[in-house]
This record gives structure tokens, C-alpha cells and sequence, in this order.
């Protein structure tokens, strides 16, 4: 064990370290600035159950009904083989429905490693005929080759030093000559669009399996091209059980993840300003844990309610301070960070700072706004 793995395996105690999924390597993203979240994520602290100990439990999660209508609908969508799912994924891909499909369903039985083998081989081994280029566009003609649906195949991909196993809903090869991601959810497009905030989230997700996939491709010899940064989302049309199906473009994605993965490999540099006796134990005592955790810098934000477990104790910490009220608030506020310090500014406190000089005219100048706005009211 090195000198790293031991110091995260003193953070987390005596519980073996949690194990991160996409949604998981997905939320990540959100902060990528938050020293707090990088340091238990690396160390695989339980979040949940820290954020129980020191009093402020998450209250984020699927619902049972969401996760019961999201199986239903997915078993919908690949039923008879994945007919229809076949058919509407080549139509959104602009290709021909291949005339022969071959159905590999790798979701069940066995250990992840194995399945994760058998995956890597069987995925291989669908690859596009020697001599096709990648480069070509995805709607370029059918190599001649039957099309393979894999249902769950099981990826991997290597976060903060750990073997992650990774199960993406569907992959698609021989479509265009590549392999697709095919996301299968339950939120509804209502004329055509879809909540931005779940897009996005799914967005993120998919460039997870992508980024796994090719890693993958990578590890084998073969050109990571091969996987499109095209994936094929479905979900509801408006409030039926219809599936249709959206192309989504996750180069973006793609790049913020892998920033994150390498930030997250570089856990030695982030440790190097963490006090050595720093604990995030859920078994120790609260007091000593709110104390520990104060001493590494989080940076909350609204955004993080909806993914990060110890979002409600950060919030609380973070009474009083700019950021509590949004990124797009504390950086227009040209980055003073503490609210009593705006209004004082806003109320004509004498500016020291220079720094502070721009913020402080524009603070007064929009106070003198609402005076007026207020008293013509």
C-alpha cells in the first residue's frame, strides 16, 4: 500500500472504500473546484452515512416509483430483441435498419470482473471490418456487417487509483461503422425538449460509458475513434410510453470528465494541504468531524443539493458567505465573499482595497437603483 492509499484509508477509517458508478464519476463534474468533495471522494468515504453522523442527512435520491417506471420503460424499449429500439436508433443515426441483428444480453450472472472480461471480448470482437475509417461520418454506409446490440455489457474505468465497474443501458456497433452508447430514461420529451437539468445530467453519464468504451479500445490495440461522441439518448414521448430517440454530443463531456479523473489521480498534490490528522470516520464523533471537516475547503453552491450527499451540512457552513447564493452571484460580485461585506459596500462604506473599488461602485450604483425603484412604487 502506498503512502497515498494509506493516508486516504486513515480518512475514511475502518469501512472499506465506496465505489463510484457514472452517476457517481458523473457528479463529480458539477464542482470540479470543491477540494472537500475531491478528498472523500478519493478516499471513498461513505457520504451518506458522514452527513447522517455530523446531523445534516442527504434528502436527494430516486424515489421507488421513478426507479419502478424507469425498469418498465427500458424493458419496453428492448423488448423483442430490441426491435424497435434497433429501428430507432438507425433512424436517428441517418443509417439503414440492418437486415440481421445479433442480441448479446451481458446483464446477468457472475462476478463484475468477469462480466466485465466477457464484455471487453464479445465487444471486440463486433468491431467494424479492417480497413474501415473512423474518420468517416457516422452516417456513412454500413460496412456490410450484421448489427450487435449488447444489453448491460459491463465497462471499467480507473478513478482516484480504483477499478470501477460501469453498466451503461445499451451499446450499439456496427451502426455507421462505430459503436454508440445508447441511455435509455424515463423523463419525458414534451415537443421535443426535455428538463435541462436531466439532459445535462444524462449527458454527463453517457460520456462516462464513452469515455470507458474507449479506454477500452485503447487497452486492445484498437483506434478510440471507433466509439462515437455521438450518443443515443431515448426517453417518453410528451406523457405516453413512446419512445423516441435524441442524439446527444458529449465532446464537451467528455473533456470536463477526464479533467476530473486526472484531478482525482492526482490526489497526493490535493492531500499535501489537508491537515495530517484530518478524519472523515463516520464512527467518530460528531463534534470532532465537523471540526475536521471545516479545516478542508469546500465550495457549495445551490447546484450541489442535487448531487452531493453532504450538500446540507456545506450549506449551513456556508451562511453568510456570496457563494451560498449561486456561482453567477458571488462572481458578478467580482469575488467578495462574505454578504455582510457586500451590504456594507452597497451602503457606502469607504472602499481600502482597490480591488474592491469596481464591485463597491457597482454595489452603490444598483442600492441607489432599488432606492429609487422602491420609492416610486
Amino acid at each position: 500500500m502506498t503512502d497515498t492509499e494509506q493516508r486516504l484509508a486513515a480518512i475514511r477509517g475502518d469501512a472499506p472504500p465506496k465505489r463510484h458508478n457514472a452517476r457517481t464519476i458523473a457528479a463529480l463534474t458539477g464542482n470540479p473546484g470543491c477540494t472537500r468533495r475531491a478528498v472523500l471522494d478519493g478516499a471513498g468515504v461513505d457520504k451518506p452515512a458522514l452527513a447522517e453522523r455530523v446531523g445534516f442527512p442527504a434528502r436527494f435520491g430516486q424515489s421507488r416509483f421513478a426507479i419502478t417506471r424507469g425498469n418498465t420503460f427500458e424493458a419496453q424499449v428492448k423488448a423483442d430483441g430490441g426491435a424497435e429500439l434497433l429501428r430507432l436508433v438507425a433512424a436517428r443515426l441517418g443509417v439503414p435498419v440492418p437486415a440481421a441483428t445479433r442480441w448479446t444480453d451481458l446483464g446477468d450472472g457472475d462476478d463484475p470482473a468477469t462480466r466485465a472480461r466477457r464484455s471487453a471480448t464479445l465487444l471486440t470482437e463486433a468491431l467494424p471490418p479492417s480497413g474501415y475509417h473512423p474518420d468517416e461520418p457516422t452516417g456513412a454506409g454500413e460496412p456490410g456487417e450484421p448489427a450487435a446490440l449488447f444489453d448491460h455489457p459491463m465497462l471499467g474505468l480507473a478513478v482516484a487509483g480504483q477499478r470501477v465497474h460501469l453498466e451503461p443501458d445499451l451499446v450499439a456497433a456496427r451502426l455507421g461503422g462505430r459503436f454508440h452508447v445508447v441511455e435509455i430514461k424515463s423523463f419525458p420529451v414534451v415537443d421535443g425538449q426535455a428538463d435541462p437539468a436531466k439532459l445535462a445530467a444524462a449527458a454527463v453519464q453517457s460520456a462516462v460509458y464513452v469515455l470507458a468504451l474507449r479506454e477500452l479500445l485503447t487497452d486492445r490495440g484498437h483506434d478510440p475513434r471507433l466509439v462515437s461522441h455521438e450518443v443515443v439518448l431515448v426517453c417518453p414521448r410528451d406523457f405516453s410510453n413512446e419512445p423516441v430517440a435524441h442524439l446527444l454530443d458529449v465532446r464537451r463531456h467528455l473533456l470536463v470528465v477526464r479533467r476530473q479523473l486526472d484531478r482525482m489521480d492526482r490526489l497526493d498534490t490535493l492531500l499535501a494541504d489537508v491537515p495530517a490528522d484530518f478524519t472523515a470516520d463516520p464512527a467518530a464523533d460528531p463534534a470532532t468531524l465537523v471540526g475536521s471537516l471545516a479545516r478542508v475547503p469546500a465550495r457549495y453552491a445551490p447546484d450541489c443539493l442535487a448531487s452531493c450527499e453532504l450538500a446540507y451540512f456545506c450549506r449551513h457552513e456556508a451562511r453568510g458567505q456570496t457563494g451560498a447564493l449561486g456561482r453567477p452571484v458571488r462572481e458578478a460580485l467580482g469575488g467578495i465573499a462574505d454578504v455582510a461585506e457586500v451590504l456594507a459596500l452597497a451602503g457606502g462604506e469607504t472602499v481600502t482595497d482597490p480591488d474592491r473599488a469596481e464591485a463597491a461602485a457597482l454595489l452603490r450604483t444598483a442600492a441607489r437603483l432599488r432606492a429609487d425603484a422602491l420609492a416610486t412604487g
